[in-house]
C-alpha cells in the first residue's frame, strides 16, 4: 500500500514541478500552448510574441498570463500529501526491486540500498554504511564547506572594496612621471592608462562574479541542509563537487602586484644626474662588513636574523660618505644576489621641545624587499606600498631631488618606475643608506654593490647572471 502511494505521489510531483527551476510551482501560470511555469521563471516584461521554454511554440499574447488557480491548489495539495506520506513511513522509502526499506548507503556508487541490494554481487565489494551515518557525514562536509565559502565570500568582498578605493593612486604617480619626460610620450601614456583601466575593470568583474558564485553556493547548501535525508543524499554529490570547484578556482590575487610601466628614454635622462657614491665604514652597524674598495657591503655573523627591528635607527645599515643638501642625484645598486634588502636615505631633523632646547633626531626613508613563502614583496616607509613582485629586481636605481622632496626608485632592467615615496620636506643634508638583508636562514650572505658610473644593465646582461 505504501509503495503504491509513493508511486502515485511521484506521478503527482511530475505534474506540479516547474520544468525550468525543477521545484514545486510557485504562482504557476499557463501559456497558450498549455505548458505551465512559475511566474518568476518567465520573462517579467509583456511581449506580443512569446516562445515557450518547453516546446518552443510561439504564442501571441497581449499581456502576462494570469495565475492558474487550479494548478496552484493542486501544488499545495501535493506538498501536503508528500509531507503526510513521509511522516507515515518515518521518512523511509523502499527498494523498487526487493520492496525492502532503503537503510544503507553505497559510498562507491553514491546511492541508497536495501539489505538485499548490499548483498548482491554488483554491490557486495563496495563500502556501505547506514543511511543515518551517511547523512551525518554529508552534513558535516556541507557545514565545513559552508564555513569555507563564508570566509572566502567575506575576503572577496573586502578585495572588491579595496579595488574600488585603491591604497595607491598608480595613475597619478605614473602620470606625474610621464609629465616630467618628453611631451612625445603622451600618446604612449594614454594607451598605458587605458590598458591599466581595463585591467582594473576585469579584476573587479572577476571578484564580483566570484562573490556571486560563493553566495549562490551558500544558499544552495543551506537549502540542502534542510532537505529530508534521502533527498539530501541525492543532491549532495553535485553540491560538494560544485563547492570544491568554486574553492579551487577562487581568486588568489589577495596581494596586488607592483605595476611595470617601461618608459622609453627614462634611464638616459636619469643617468645625466649619476653620482659616484662610496660607503662610510664608520657609519656601518657592527653586524655589517664593508669591502675595502668601499663599493659593497654584506651581512656579517652578528646579524640576528630572527630579532625584530624598528623602521629607522634599529635597522642594520651603512651610510654613504656623501651628503646632499641641494640639486638632483641618481645612483644604482646591484642587488642581484640578495633575496632581501633595504635602500633609502638617512637625515636628521631639529625638534624644538621647549624654548632654548633643540633636539636632533634621525629618520630614514626607504624601499624594502622582503622574501615570503609565495614570492618577493616591496614595502615602503613612509607610504602604503606592500605589493608583490612578479620577478626579483637585479638592479635598483634611486633618484633624489632635494628641493622638491622627491625620492623615487626604478627598475633598471625594465626601465620602469617602481615607486615614488610621498613628498618629503627635507630640513637637513641627506645621506644614501644601504642594508643588505636580513639574510635568509641557512644561506650565505651576499654583497650589495654600488654600481660604477659607467656600468649599464640590459636584458642580455641579466640573462647571463
Amino acid at each position: 500500500m505504501a509503495a503504491a502511494a509513493v508511486e502515485m505521489l511521484q506521478q503527482l510531483q511530475n505534474q506540479i514541478t516547474c520544468p525550468i527551476c525543477w521545484k514545486y510551482f510557485c504562482e504557476p501560470v499557463t501559456i497558450g500552448c498549455g505548458h505551465s511555469f512559475c511566474r518568476a521563471c518567465l520573462p517579467s516584461t509583456a511581449v506580443t510574441a512569446f516562445s515557450c521554454p518547453e516546446c518552443r511554440q510561439v504564442s501571441q499574447v497581449r499581456g502576462f498570463p494570469l495565475l492558474n488557480g487550479s494548478l496552484a491548489e493542486l501544488t499545495k495539495l501535493g506538498t501536503q500529501l508528500r509531507s503526510q506520506l513521509l511522516q507515515s513511513t518515518g521518512g523511509q522509502r523502499r527498494c523498487a526491486i526487493h520492496k525492502e526499506v532503503l537503510e544503507y548507503f553505497c559510498e562507491d556508487d553514491q546511492t541508497v540500498l536495501c539489505l538485499r541490494c548490499c548483498q548482491a554481487p554488483e554491490h557486495g565489494a563496495h563500502r556501505h554504511c547506514p543511511v543515518e551515518e551517511a547523512v551525518s557525514n554529508s552534513r558535516k562536509k556541507m557545514q565545513h564547506l559552508q564555513s569555507c565559502l563564508q570566509k572566502y565570500f567575506k575576503e572577496t568582498k573586502k578585495l572588491l572594496v579595496k579595488e574600488k578605493k585603491p591604497v595607491i593612486d598608480w595613475e597619478k604617480m605614473i602620470s606625474r612621471e610621464y609629465r616630467e619626460r618628453d611631451s612625445l610620450m603622451w600618446d604612449e601614456l594614454y594607451h598605458y592608462l587605458e590598458r591599466m583601466d581595463q585591467e582594473t575593470k576585469n579584476k573587479k568583474e572577476t571578484l564580483s562574479q566570484e562573490s556571486t558564485t560563493l553566495q549562490d553556493l551558500m544558499l544552495d547548501l543551506q537549502e540542502a541542509d534542510s532537505q529530508p535525508n534521502l533527498d539530501l543524499l541525492r543532491d549532495v554529490k553535485e553540491l560538494l563537487e560544485r563547492s570544491k570547484s568554486a574553492l579551487s578556482q577562487r581568486a588568489k590575487a589577495l596581494n596586488p602586484e607592483v605595476r611595470v610601466c617601461p618608459i622609453f628614454g627614462m634611464l638616459e635622462t636619469l643617468n645625466q644626474f649619476r653620482v659616484d657614491i662610496r660607503l662610510d665604514p664608520a657609519s656601518a652597524s657592527p653586524c655589517l662588513i664593508v669591502a675595502e674598495d668601499l663599493k659593497s657591503v654584506r651581512a656579517g655573523e652578528g646579524w640576528q636574523v630572527d630579532s625584530p627591528h624598528g623602521d629607522d635607527s634599529d635597522l642594520p645599515m651603512v651610510l654613504a660618505e656623501q651628503g646632499f643638501s641641494s640639486g638632483i642625484q641618481y645612483w644604482e645598486v646591484d642587488v642581484t644576489q640578495l633575496p632581501q634588502w633595504t635602500l633609502g636615505i638617512h637625515t636628521t631633523y631639529l625638534r624644538i621641545k621647549s624654548p632654548g632646547r633643540i633636539t636632533k633626531y634621525a629618520s630614514i626613508f626607504f624601499l624594502r624587499c622582503v622574501k615570503k613563502e609565495d614570492g618577493h614583496y616591496l614595502q615602503s616607509y613612509p607610504g602604503s606600498l606592500n605589493h608583490k613582485l612578479k620577478d626579483p629586481i637585479p638592479r635598483i636605481g634611486v633618484y633624489l631631488e632635494y628641493k622638491f622632496g622627491i625620492l623615487a626608485y626604478y627598475n633598471v632592467l625594465q626601465s620602469s618606475l617602481i615607486y615614488q615615496l610621498p613628498d618629503i620636506s627635507f630640513a637637513a643634508p641627506v645621506r644614501p643608506m644601504f642594508s643588505p638583508g636580513p639574510p635568509l636562514p641557512g644561506t650565505k650572505p651576499a654583497p650589495m654593490t654600488l654600481c660604477a658610473l659607467d656600468s649599464h644593465l640590459c636584458s642580455c646582461c641579466y640573462s647571463s647572471l
